[in-house]
């Protein structure tokens, strides 16, 4: 009894001692073979954080999977997937635990191949340092400034050059020396400040947790100790408060608080705080933390706040210091790094997440893409899988930010497919565009809602899609004639017509199609806001520009009207001849042909014309568009 409520105080000690060991997240990168994983498994095995029987697994597959002739192969220890271990190779990014007296680690082991540079951003995004390793008997290589370049990129601003591998070079002091200059220019270059450069053997454990006596002529401190002292902490006199709200809380009509983690910056009960975007100022009045009221936070800490007004605040709103505000705009210039398969296409709309904020934007113009491999600037009219790109972005509405540089919280982003909601990409805001503060929208006297009284009719747009010589065209017309004679005030924008003019600096290519789409849709928009029907017949093959252009609209204003002609049909009828030189390889990027068509999912108005004739199909849109306004 006495013996277990003495350890007991020992017990809770410990603990204690463990809660308040700062944490370093870093990661490990370079090239193929370099030895990343091998290095963060001699970490684990040396730093005695493995039980007995992952010990005995670690032999075991060492017999099975190892390089190393049946001795442990370290590198088991990280790569986990079947597909790494038969290569030798990392794939995922894998991320492992473990602690020193001095310091808690998490490390993340990133792949090196070019085609997995995305999984490298992945753990680069949340990392605080990173050891770039580099093989002695390679020096840097192209993967090494790709790495390099994108932990620069993404606000990593500590590095350890670890030289790897020096045994196979006879520990050579001259090989480390050389290695070592060429990356600190290289780092000079991408901004990269506070550089660190070792030589070890990750395998043999030089230099890994204990001085190696194989190369007396460095007199540096070893990689454990790098780790547990480099200091990598911000100044906090110059990061003003930030907290972006993750959620109201409101348990019962007597309590009302905001609760989110504390981005930056420092913050009391009484300090003046304002709410942004809508720029309302108040007091803090309260305090909550997991242990209870508070009389203050910091940097890091989960919160709730309770403020001293009725203030509106609600999910991605951002909480900061009244005399230190974050800027709030709707366009930027910004870095992206693109993370899918299918390109990114200026104009096309996507979902960005910043902070705790999930808005709507489209990426309006690439400036350039950049090489990662040599960084030389490159004209670029689309993004491609693992490319880098500097360009301009727009949002659907202003949020509040800070440049990556000065907060990573409210300076990057993601970006997601808004069909399949998969992460498509990462970025860093560079700052504010003036025109997102120099523009401002002009209240026009005459609304509407009084052009469309004048005219006795509800304004709205029809946006008519199908493949080329599907009857588009054909229908719209009748439909426009119909609603003529009958007194409404109408217009078309056809296709083949707004190339001639509007358009005719656009081209049949991805990029130029989604141009094409936004331009005529923001026509539309102008028109129905004039108070006239509008036709658009287009082709518009994707689904993402489709509903792009739908959002524009206010609800009840915007019906789409599928002209579903099978492809044989329309090949059958190609009164342009344009079906038989898109075969024969004379017309590239033909829908239906080299380019593909999306056929709509969830069409306002479906016209299967190969089952109805043209006047149904005209009868079933005047009906549906009539019918729409009887029910308003």
């Amino acid at each position: 009894m006495d013996a277990g409520a003495a350890a007991t105080p020992s017990i809770a000690e410990y603990l204690q001692q463990h809660e308040r060991k700062s944490l370093l997240r870093f990661i490990t990168c370079g090239s193929v073979d370099d030895g990343k994983s091998t290095l963060i498994g001699r970490l684990l095995h040396d730093s005695k954080r493995l039980l007995d029987d992952q010990l005995v697994t670690l032999k075991s597959d060492s017999r099975r999977f190892g390089t190393q002739n049946g001795e442990i192969d370290f590198a088991l220890l990280v790569d986990g997937l079947a597909a790494e271990r038969e290569q030798g190779i990392t794939i995922d990014v894998a991320y492992r635990f473990f602690d020193t007296a001095q310091r808690k680690f998490i490390v993340a082991d990133c792949p090196g191949h070019e085609q997995y540079t995305r999984n490298m951003a992945t753990g680069a995004s949340t990392a605080d340092l990173a050891i770039v390793l580099v093989d002695a008997c390679k020096g840097l290589l192209t993967q090494t400034r790709r790495h390099s370049y994108i932990v620069s990129l993404l606000g990593i601003r500590h590095v350890i050059l670890a030289v790897n591998k020096m045994d196979l070079v006879d520990y050579d002091q001259v090989v480390f020396e050389r290695i070592a200059e060429e990356y600190r220019q290289l780092a000079r270059r991408f901004g990269i400040a506070s550089v660190a450069c070792l030589p070890l053997s990750a395998l043999q454990g030089d230099n890994v947790m204990a001085a190696s006596s194989r190369m007396p002529w460095y007199r540096g401190e070893t990689l454990l100790r790098l780790l547990e002292t480099i200091d990598v902490s911000r100044p906090e006199g110059n990061r003003p408060f930030r907290l972006p709200v993750q959620w109201v809380n409101r348990p019962n009509q007597n309590f009302r608080g905001f609760s989110g983690l504390v981005a930056s910056g420092n913050i009391r009960v009484g300090d003046e705080v304002i709410v942004l975007p809508s720029a309302t100022r108040t007091r803090l009045a309260g305090v909550i933390n997991p242990q209870g009221e508070a009389n203050g936070a910091g940097e890091g800490e989960a919160i709730t706040v309770i403020l001293a007004d009725e203030v509106d605040v609600s999910r991605g709103d951002v909480i900061a210091a009244a005399d230190h505000p974050p800027e709030v705009a709707d366009q930027f210039a910004a870095h992206v790094l693109w993370m899918a398969d299918a390109p990114m296409l200026p104009g096309r709309g996507y979902w960005l997440k910043i902070g705790s904020q999930t808005v709507g934007a489209q990426v309006t113009e690439i400036k350039h893409r950049i090489d990662v491999n040599s960084q030389k600037l490159l004209a670029a009219k689309r993004i491609n899988l693992n490319e880098v790109a500097y360009g301009n972005l727009m949002l659907d509405h202003a949020i509040a930010f800070e440049t990556y540089a000065d907060n990573r919280t409210l300076g990057g982003f993601i970006l997601i497919d808004r069909q399949s909601n998969a992460t498509v990409g990462c970025g860093t805001i560079d700052f504010a565009l003036r025109r997102a503060t120099n523009i401002h929208w002009h209240q026009l006297e005459i609304g509407r809602q009084a052009r469309a009284a004048i005219k006795g009719q509800t304004p709205s747009c029809l946006w008519f899609t199908g493949l080329s010589g599907s009857g588009k065209s054909t229908i719209a017309n009748l439909v426009d004639r119909r609603l003529h004679a009958m007194g409404y005030h109408t217009y078309i924008l056809d296709g083949d017509n707004v190339r001639h003019g509007l358009n005719k600096d656009l081209g049949f290519t991805d990029e130029d199609r989604v141009e094409n789409i936004r331009r005529v849709a923001e026509v539309a928009k102008l028109m129905v806001d004039a108070g006239l029907i509008v036709l658009v017949s287009f082709i518009s093959p994707f689904r993402d520009e489709r509903r792009m252009a739908r959002e524009l609209f206010d609800d009840n204003e915007f019906l789409e009207v599928y002209v579903d002609t099978p492809l044989a049909l329309c090949e059958q009828r190609d009164p342009k001849g344009l079906y038989r030189r898109a075969r024969a390889g004379e017309i590239p990027n033909f829908t239906g042909i080299s380019s593909p068509y999306e056929p709509p999912e969830h069409a306002d108005i479906h016209l299967p014309t190969a089952e109805l004739t043209t006047e149904q199909s005209v009868d079933r849109v005047i009906s549906r568009l009539l019918g729409r306004d009887s029910h308003s």
